[in-house]
């Protein structure tokens, strides 16, 4: 059989026996504080392991069951796979007892052993009593189904027989996921002389090894495992289902906090809002109202927030599941569906409990829309919780979409994988993804925009990629962007002339309203030669607004049909072109302004322009006061 790793949870009532039966099936006694001691109540949770010999690595813990220490019994049941419930013979099912179980049923804790404990105490006839008393208890509970033991933990009687109820159930549970991203929520710190910071925990899911990087959140603080120890044993490694602790170098135990996370990658985020399924108990003391304060545990943390509903403004009994949203004083580390626990900070109750939908929720509309987008969140498949975060973020590389779905990697990118493959998904570089729905909007709109920019400037060369960008860059980011215009580029959809996009057979020209009058302005600077005007001289008689002559000008300049002289003058191409000719058949391989305005027979005022024009096309190289022809 392959390892495998498993945590057992001792719950029940104070004083129902559930150390001494956790000593008399590990010998070991999980009360190890002087005051635990001295009262006889656990007030932390314990741990032992428990020996198992086909492969299975079983650590049992003790959680405190005294009504005052709720929130220790809460970060203990926290992650256990099994909880066996410990009722005593004498006693029965007790008001804490009924906490514990709702506890367990939000925690989503599925399977349950009943050891009704305690029975050396009481006679046969009423053992079968409290047994059926017990059974009546659990009725309409998912515990209901329960196999019974009854055990004795002085005399020893019924002890095996629970060990091995145990393994037979541990036989029905899925044990976690070593494969996943390490993750530890560390429920103590302490120190220990010459060996420095110790954190430990449960972990979650993935595997530790000494030396590996480890991250702390919320903090972001790194350190390096130095040691792992599992049950005082020195291990080189831990993995998901073990009781753990790790001596950490680089940090100081004032640095760390139960509630903290210690994690190894960066899948993980931080957050302060959640949005949440939440299930609450039966028997609420008063209504639980819109933004009151709450305190949640969930994982070993426990932090104070508000409560915010989207349907409602109250909760006074209901048997509903609820969604809405937890907003919090401090930042947490969750994933989706972790499970929690939701208490009342004063008068001191629990309200309910279930799981994490979201990490990472927003800020949403009161209304019946919210709830139906939270539901469908609840309810997606990993396709459809990858489709709603891009809905929402656009691109995301691998890394972020673990994040932002919290789903395990090898998940993610069989989902990537189906949905690139159906066509819901493309890929581009640094394994970004977005979807095919936003590329396909982009390309449309990108065409719509150049037919309607086409229509209202058809002298310009075309649309400026950086207006494109800009115009989208409110809803995408940049490389999305950037991305949808490439490829559009690339496949003929669009072309690109130095920075300007247009449609493939897209050419600037006059526009037809004012293509006569245009044209009588062209033909006006052609036949002025080099002598030409200024260019408001050419347009201050037509009836051309002055937006259509600028445009005509840059028109004339971006089509090469005239260059610009100076910042008021253009001279038409065929005048450049006569004129370069009757300077150069005129002059030898180097000349002067003399020479030059000898050929030409122009003034000054349009001699050195010129000249200088020449000089920007390359056609000469000045050298002091004179000009060389360019090969």
């Amino acid at each position: 059989m392959d390892e495998a790793y498993y945590t057992i949870g001792m719950a029940g009532h104070i004083d129902h026996g559930k150390t001494t039966l956790t000593k008399a099936m590990t010998h070991v006694d999980t009360d190890r504080l002087k005051e635990e001691k001295e009262r006889k109540v656990s007030i932390e949770s314990g741990y032992a392991p428990l020996e198992v010999k086909d492969g299975r690595h079983v650590s049992i813990v003790d959680v405190p069951g005294h009504e005052r220490f709720i929130r220790q019994m809460i970060a203990g049941v926290a992650g256990i796979d099994l909880v066996v419930l410990v009722i005593a013979a004498d006693e029965g099912v007790m008001p804490q007892t009924k906490e514990h179980l709702q506890i367990l049923e939000f925690l989503g804790v599925q399977r349950c052993i009943v050891a009704v404990s305690k029975i050396d105490r009481v006679d046969q006839e009423l053992l079968d009593i409290a047994t059926e008393d017990i059974k009546e208890g659990l009725e309409g509970t998912i515990f209901a189904e329960a196999p019974f033991v009854r055990v004795d933990s002085v005399s020893g009687h019924g002890v095996d027989e629970l060990k091995q109820t145990i393994f037979s159930e541990l036989g029905k549970v899925n044990h976690r996921d070593a494969y996943g991203s390490f993750r530890l929520p560390i429920d103590q710190v302490f120190t220990v002389q010459g060996q420095g910071t110790i954190v430990r925990g449960t972990i979650y899911e993935g595997v530790v090894q000494k030396g590996s990087q480890l991250t702390i959140l919320p903090e972001g603080l790194n350190v390096k495992p130095r040691q792992i120890q599992v049950h005082h044993k020195d291990k080189d490694q831990a993995r998901a289902g073990q009781r753990t602790a790790i001596n950490l170098g680089g940090i100081d135990k004032n640095q760390i906090q139960r509630g903290d996370v210690l994690v190894t990658s960066d899948h993980f985020l931080v957050t302060n809002t959640i949005d949440v399924s939440l299930q609450f108990v039966d028997d609420l003391t008063s209504p639980v109202k819109q933004r009151s304060p709450v305190k949640i545990h969930v994982g070993t943390s426990e932090v104070m927030g508000k409560i915010v509903f989207f349907d409602r403004n109250e909760v006074n009994q209901t048997n509903d599941t609820v969604l809405c949203q937890v907003r919090l004083e401090e930042d947490i580390v969750v994933r989706r569906g972790d499970r929690f626990i939701l208490r009342r900070p004063t008068p001191v109750e629990t309200l309910g409990g279930g799981w994490v939908i979201q990490p990472k929720g927003g800020k949403y509309r009161f209304g019946e829309a919210t709830v139906e987008m939270l539901r469908k969140k609840k309810e997606g498949t990993p396709e459809d919780l990858i489709e709603d975060v891009l809905t929402k973020y656009k691109l995301l590389d691998v890394k972020q979409l673990i994040q932002y779905t919290s789903l395990d990697e090898p998940e993610i990118k069989a989902a990537i994988y189906k949905e690139v493959e159906a066509g819901q998904l493309f890929e581009m570089a640094g394994n970004r993804y977005g979807l095919m729905k936003d590329f396909t909007k982009i390309k449309d709109e990108v065409t719509e925009q150049l037919h309607g920019y086409h229509e209202n400037y058809p002298m310009r060369l075309g649309i400026s990629k950086a207006e494109v960008v800009q115009t989208f860059s409110g809803v995408y980011p940049k490389l999305f962007i950037e991305h949808t215009l490439n490829t559009m580029i690339a496949s003929g959809d669009i072309k690109k002339d130095e920075q300007f996009l247009a449609w493939p057979d897209f050419n600037p020209h006059l526009p037809a309203k004012w293509k006569v009058r245009m044209e009588e302005i062209i033909t006006h600077l052609e036949k002025d030669g080099l002598n030409v005007m200024k260019w408001d001289d050419y347009v201050k008689d037509t009836p051309l607004s002055k937006e259509n002559a600028t445009e005509l000008n840059t028109y004339l300049i971006n089509t090469k049909q005239a260059y610009r002289l100076t910042d008021e003058m253009l001279i038409h191409h065929t005048a450049f072109d006569a004129a370069l000719s009757q300077l150069r058949a005129q002059t030898d391989e180097a000349f002067g302004l003399k020479e030059a305005k000898d050929a030409l027979g122009v003034s000054r005022k349009y001699l050195i322009p010129f000249l200088e024009l020449l000089d920007q096309f390359k056609v000469t190289t000045r050298v002091d006061d004179r000009r060389k022809w360019k090969k």
